[in-house]
């Protein structure tokens, strides 16, 4: 036998490691527990509803909580936590959209046109969601921050709010159904594992 095989054996090694994508952290902590924390935060208040008012309104008070936090952190924020870095208009949306169905998406290495405007959506819905829930709560049990704004609303006033709320709700499963078919299309389409991104912090460093 050769004695210079462990010494291939060794080179080869280090040639895949080296061949290996370099992978770098894009989403800091703060960005991956706000994202988790929401996710499990709008679940149980969805999911519970009425029937167990409390664990509904504290799930608001939740998501309304972290909604204020990561609109502060995209303005001052890690580079890819930033609005700045991936709020685009409508015109670049719709070219990075044409692109997809003709599966020619560049890559990004932070959120893409497509999921920056699908971030905004689902902040806004989701915020007015759990504020047109602070709303009924206090037209309907006289109880919360806005308590005494909404007491001795007209009975038709609290029926429209307690609409409003599950249209908005509604709305916001909508949009999350939505993001999860598109991550999923561009983890397909870029052959990498977007949520394990979102839950590691990183991703590979090339771009295509």
């Amino acid at each position: 036998m050769s004695n210079n095989a462990p010494n291939d054996t060794a080179t080869l090694a280090n040639s895949s490691r080296s061949d290996a994508p370099k992978r770098v952290r894009v989403w800091d902590p703060l960005v991956r527990i706000f994202h988790w924390s929401l996710v499990a935060g709008f679940a149980t208040a969805f999911i519970v509803e009425d029937d167990l008012l409390g664990v509904h309104v504290w799930a608001g008070y939740l998501v309304l909580a972290l909604i204020s936090v990561r609109l502060i952190w995209g303005l001052i924020g890690t580079r890819h936590a930033r609005f700045s870095d991936f709020v685009r208009g409508p015109g670049a949306v719709l070219a990075y959209l044409r692109d997809v169905v003709r599966l020619r998406a560049p890559r990004y290495l932070g959120h893409n046109p497509a999921g920056g405007a699908m971030i905004v959506l689902l902040l806004i819905s989701v915020a007015a969601t759990g504020i047109s829930g602070l709303a009924l709560y206090g037209a309907e049990e006289f109880a919360g921050p806005l308590a005494g704004v909404m007491r001795g609303l007209p009975p038709f006033l609290g029926e429209v709010l307690e609409e409003t709320h599950e249209v908005l709700a509604n709305v916001s499963l909508g949009l999350i159904l939505i993001h999860v078919a598109g991550v999923l299309a561009s983890s397909l389409l870029h052959h990498e594992n977007l949520i394990g991104g979102m839950i590691s912090g990183y991703k590979r460093q090339e771009m295509e």
